[in-house]
């Protein structure tokens, strides 16, 4: 089940600055991109056969929506650790192994089912399973993109993975269905099973450019997961596509979670009409993402996403009183070409709000909060379906979802797009009088201005800018303070974890952040600002 997430589903359909096709004149993208819209085909047939299984194993709404949580809640535990691996780690054998993985796990719950041995609670053991395996590599597939074709067809390349994955998505619950009322129900859970097995033999195939020497060590875990979340939380640009995904998640995954109980129940379908229904969600995704460079130029991202928040209380009202499987569908073609409205503008949003250094961690991040947003919504509105009933539920988490418009309109999306965040590599060389370990630490840096004090306050606001650059690329405290005897002499200081970290500073400064920087240093008298740098003595981290 290659890269089942619902955050790779909706990668931004972007202008497009060469063909669509280009990306396909490069063998291995052509070659992965066909193995994983098969993966991705039996994975979708595995995902909607499990949601239907348990319908028959225990009807009770809030254990079936839980299928949905066993799904989501790894990504919600784990795709920090993952992203901050596949930042680190070599991408493609991490892909190797997290899909082998995903294989045997697959494999062995095959066999459960095909001899009857599945209950609700290893059905969402086992769920949960392969969510943790595809959790682990849904980071790296995202970043390994740039490795498969040249920069001049990375725009072409995301696009056609959302097309592929979409496609994916409209092709195999259907099928799903279709293979489940006239084989049986094991016969999803094989076919996922032995789809991995091209993804994985066309990693083994790919052999990539070998890059050049890297000047600083590789990250260690722990220190990698804490700069990442450090980097998002003074990170403005993350934080606010971060506050509008959970918004509108907690209420989007009403209807996610409880279909396969609108087919069943309250429509009184089989497992095709379900099929059917997961088919047309992906089929209208296929055809909105088309639209989307259209709806941006008219609409802006946040009138996309405000759109696309509507269309989805529209569609969560139409699967409240559906009895009918026509009325059903049409729900599903309002929620499909919603959802991929709502998401592409999230999921772009946060990519440009990213440097390269950490872009596995902070997408990562963003899935933690979308993936968490949907296991909380999911356990929440089939609680509350089991409490007040299906189109209740439905109703009332069309009218959250109409709230979160206004309440979250002040956070803008994707205003990270015109800053520029390549590497700027300004800061100069530290000067040492002897050899300095590479693991010793704490290190403080100090930054002495001298300014005019009439012009103080503007100066402070600027370098309070400056300080969010500062904790978002590795300081984990920073201060200003002011000279008592000597108006106008202020003293900047920050705190590092080792001096190898802040040797990483000096690689990760933007050129945004040297915007910042100047702006400060334009309020300095006289000679430049002085740099020093203590290490802590005797100590080590």
């Amino acid at each position: 089940m290659a890269k089942l997430s619902k955050a790779n589903l909706d990668t931004p359909l972007t202008e497009i600055a060469s063909s669509p096709w280009s990306p396909f004149h490069h063998a291995i993208f052509a070659v992965i991109w066909i193995a994983t819209v098969v993966s991705n085909i039996g994975g979708w047939m595995y995902s909607a056969a499990s949601g239907w299984l348990m319908t028959s194993l225990n009807p009770d709404p809030l254990i079936v929506s839980l299928v949905q949580v066993a799904n989501t809640l790894p990504m919600f535990l784990f795709a920090v650790p993952a992203g901050a691996l596949a930042d680190i780690l070599d991408k493609r054998k991490f892909l190797i192994v997290g899909e082998s993985s995903i294989l045997v796990v697959s494999t062995i719950f095959a066999v459960f089912v095909w001899f009857d041995l599945v209950t609700p609670v290893n059905l969402l053991l086992f769920t949960f399973l392969i969510g943790v395996a595809g959790t682990l590599t849904s980071p790296a597939w995202q970043a390994v993109v740039p490795e498969l074709v040249p920069k001049r067809d990375l725009s072409p390349a995301i696009a056609a993975n959302s097309v592929g994955i979409n496609v994916s998505r409209a092709v195999g619950p259907a099928l799903g269905g279709i293979f489940i009322a006239r084989i049986g129900i094991g016969a999803p859970f094989w076919i996922n099973a032995f789809s991995n097995l091209g993804v994985i033999g066309a990693l083994l195939w790919w052999r990539p450019a070998q890059s050049g020497t890297k000047h600083l060590p590789v990250e260690r875990l722990g220190s990698a997961i804490r700069t990442g979340f450090r980097h998002a939380r003074n990170n403005r640009h993350l934080r606010a596509t971060l506050i509008r995904a959970v918004a509108f998640f907690v209420f989007g995954s009403a209807y996610w979670a409880l279909l396969p109980l609108v087919a069943r129940s309250q429509i009184a379908g089989g497992a095709d009409l379900y099929g059917y229904l997961l088919g047309a969600i992906g089929a209208a995704a296929v055809g909105a993402a088309l639209a989307l460079p259209w709806l941006k130029k008219k609409f802006g991202p946040d009138g996309v996403v405000a759109t696309g928040t509507l269309g989805t209380a529209i569609a969560m009202v139409l699967f409240g009183v559906a009895h009918n499987s026509a009325t059903a569908l049409s729900a599903s073609i309002i929620a499909g070409a919603s959802w991929i409205s709502v998401i592409a503008s999230l999921n772009v949003s946060a990519q440009v709000a990213l440097p390269d250094w950490v872009r596995g961690r902070g997408l990562a991040i963003f899935v933690t909060a979308f993936f968490g947003a949907l296991s909380l919504g999911s356990a929440i509105w089939g609680q509350v379906a089991a409490t007040v009933g299906l189109p209740a539920a439905h109703f009332l988490a069309a009218a959250g979802a109409i709230l979160t418009i206004p309440l979250t309109w002040r956070w803008k999306l994707q205003t990270g797009a015109k800053i520029d965040l390549t590497p700027s590599m300004h800061w100069p060389t530290p000067v040492l009088s002897h050899k300095v370990e590479q693991d010793r630490g704490p290190v403080l840096i100090t930054v002495e201005y001298q300014i005019d004090p009439k012009v103080r306050e503007p100066f402070l606001a600027e370098l309070e800018k400056l300080g969010h650059e500062r904790r978002r690329d590795g300081a984990y405290a920073w201060g200003i303070f002011e000279d008592t005897a000597n108006e106008g002499r202020f003293l900047e200081t920050f705190l590092v974890e080792s001096w190898l970290e802040h040797l990483r500073q000096h690689e990760r400064v933007t050129n945004a952040d040297h915007v910042l920087q100047q702006a400060v240093v334009r309020f300095q008298q006289g000679n430049i600002p002085v740099v020093t740098h203590y290490i802590a003595a005797g100590t080590r981290v």
